[in-house]
């Protein structure tokens, strides 16, 4: 059993029939390296229009656009590479998950650094989608809440809550760190569990004390070989 990380989202089939559409309609001259190269850039580009907000305003729409940039690059290289079957797994799958560590550090780099949210928490935002992110895609409702979020805080900053007044990304960051921890231990004890019944551990068969001798002569013959390797060099 292969474990895949999942896009179960409301969104997600809904997303994928869009996706297929818009990527039949492009033009031949654009492939899936330009792409994802758009979803590269975007994102530290929504980072600045961000920490722009508390001074202009108006930065929290070049936000949401830059946010739809990196939508439709992040999202549309794979399903452009499969629907013109030039699929490349190894490295689409490899350079995803740098460009998502890179996009999602610059992201909150500017959110944490706007004053429009705790430092800590956007720290701990970030370590918690890291969680999550192993075992599903948040990404599209990421950016949603986090576009809606932007023109929100753009016009009222702060909220009261229970009495207190806080400032509204810190608030919707502690929910969203909450979410996604709760989110992250239903998807791990379910896939666990799918993993332990498809690979149950094997009964236990005694070896002879002969076999015993032979596996640790062979084993400690071949450290012994990987460490005189390791001294030459």
């Amino acid at each position: 059993m292969e474990h895949i990380r999942e896009h179960r989202s409301l969104l997600a089939d809904a997303e994928r029939r869009l996706l297929i559409a818009i990527a039949r309609r492009l033009p031949p001259w654009i492939n899936s390296d330009h792409l994802t190269l758009v979803g590269l850039l975007s994102m530290p580009l929504a980072a600045v229009a961000f920490a722009n907000i508390p001074a202009a305003p108006w930065s929290a729409a070049a936000f949401v656009l830059a946010l739809a940039a990196n939508w439709f690059g992040d999202s549309l290289d794979g399903t452009l590479a499969r629907v013109r079957n030039q699929q490349r797994p190894r490295y689409g799958y490899y350079v995803d998950h740098v460009i998502d560590l890179v996009g999602t550090a610059a992201l909150f780099a500017g959110v944490a650094v706007s004053g429009l949210m705790h430092p800590s928490i956007a720290i701990a935002v970030v370590a918690a989608y890291l969680l999550v992110a192993a075992e599903s895609y948040l990404t599209t409702h990421l950016r949603i809440l986090l576009a809606v979020g932007a023109i929100v805080v753009a016009n009222k900053p702060w909220v009261d809550v229970a009495g207190q007044h806080a400032r509204l990304f810190d608030v919707g960051g502690l929910v969203a760190i909450a979410g996604m921890i709760v989110a992250f231990g239903v998807s791990a004890i379910r896939n666990t569990r799918a993993l332990y019944l498809a690979e149950p551990l094997p009964s236990m068969q005694l070896a002879t004390t002969e076999d015993t001798g032979d596996a640790e002569e062979k084993a400690y013959k071949t450290n012994s070989l990987g460490k005189l390797g390791e001294s030459t060099f």
